[in-house]
């Protein structure tokens, strides 16, 4: 069956990565539009060098000229804007760039889209969101559902929920159609070494101490990228128009007793690893930082049958022994 033309966004970095290779394997022509950040996934250009129907455009989504030469020249019949700066931290020290990326990036990207529209080619824009939007659940059990109020509380989830907003208002006044998913925390092989799981990693290796902001008992909801990436080709492919999914998992964590986990792997499984719970280092808690983020993914497992396949513990040691294949080889 012959595939239409997609264009992935940020399609270099963790997910988007992720989202392109699953793409290719469906044989889809795929697009991938990356300005090759420091978060870009290097090792991901030669793994799609082989794919025949890969084509890749150095290119930053708030170039508006050049993203239009490209939406021009391939004509998508769905676009997944999976470009952001994602890091926290980094959107407390410096807030213009996710400001730019991910708000202005959006906007230029739903340009684009609205002139294929309104020349009735068949488009649809595939939002990838984060469960941050919904800001701190506090003490709400069930998790939060589409449709809760957006709560953001760094410069990095208000960005994301603006982003949002401009989606949705793209929708009601211009008529494209969409999609909005909103994931709990990722992780897995080729995830920048910025992010929590990794830096816990990279730490013990290197018999670094392990920083832990506050107590530790900021709990998060963890998801597989692989299972991420399946639940949003599924969303873009079969989700109702104009509607938004959650995606999580069963996989609750406090901040704390995920690092004793990592650990008592390691230790488990890996003999030169011992007495590493001394390396955990308690640090200033950072600004406005939510307690609980959790997902209610009801909506997604009863319209479009999807659950998370990955088993959490297997998926977090075959993480665990990618990245000290990676860090012992550097």
């Amino acid at each position: 069956m012959k595939r239409p033309s997609v264009i992935v966004t940020g399609g270099m970095g963790f997910i988007g990565s992720a989202v392109v290779k699953k793409l290719l394997n469906l044989n889809f022509k795929v697009i991938n539009i990356d300005k090759l950040s420091y978060a870009a996934n290097l090792e991901r250009v030669n793994e799609f060098k082989y794919f025949k129907k890969h084509y890749f455009y150095k290119t930053d989504i708030t170039n508006l000229k050049k993203l239009s030469l490209i939406f021009s020249k391939h004509k998508p019949s769905y676009v997944f804007n999976l470009a952001a700066e994602s890091h926290v931290d980094n959107s407390i020290n410096n807030p213009k760039s996710f400001i730019d990326t991910n708000i202005i990036g959006t906007y230029n990207l739903l340009l684009e889209t609205k002139k294929l529209h309104q020349k009735k080619h068949k488009i649809k824009f595939i939002q990838i969101s984060t469960d941050e939007v919904y800001g701190d659940l506090n003490k709400k059990n069930q998790g939060s559902k589409e449709g809760d109020a957006y709560l953001p509380s760094s410069p990095y989830s208000a960005s994301k929920a603006s982003a949002d907003h401009l989606v949705r208002s793209w929708s009601r006044t211009y008529g494209i159609k969409y999609n909005i998913t909103c994931s709990s925390n990722n992780f897995g092989p080729f995830q920048n070494e910025e992010k929590f799981i990794p830096v816990v990693i990279k730490n013990i290796i290197n018999n670094k101490k392990i920083p832990i902001y506050g107590n530790g008992l900021q709990k998060r909801n963890w998801i597989y990228v692989k299972d991420n990436a399946d639940a949003i080709i599924r969303v873009a492919l079969k989700g109702k128009n104009n509607s938004t999914f959650n995606i999580g998992t069963k996989n609750d964590f406090t901040n704390l007793s995920l690092v004793k986990m990592i650990i008592k792997i390691l230790e488990k499984n890996f003999h030169n690893f011992k007495n590493i719970n001394k390396l955990i280092n308690f640090v200033k808690d950072r600004p406005g930082h939510d307690v609980k983020y959790k997902v209610n993914y009801f909506k997604i497992k009863n319209e479009l049958k999807w659950k998370p396949h990955s088993n959490f513990k297997k998926s977090i040691k075959d993480t665990i022994e990618w990245y000290l294949e990676k860090y012992n080889d550097n």
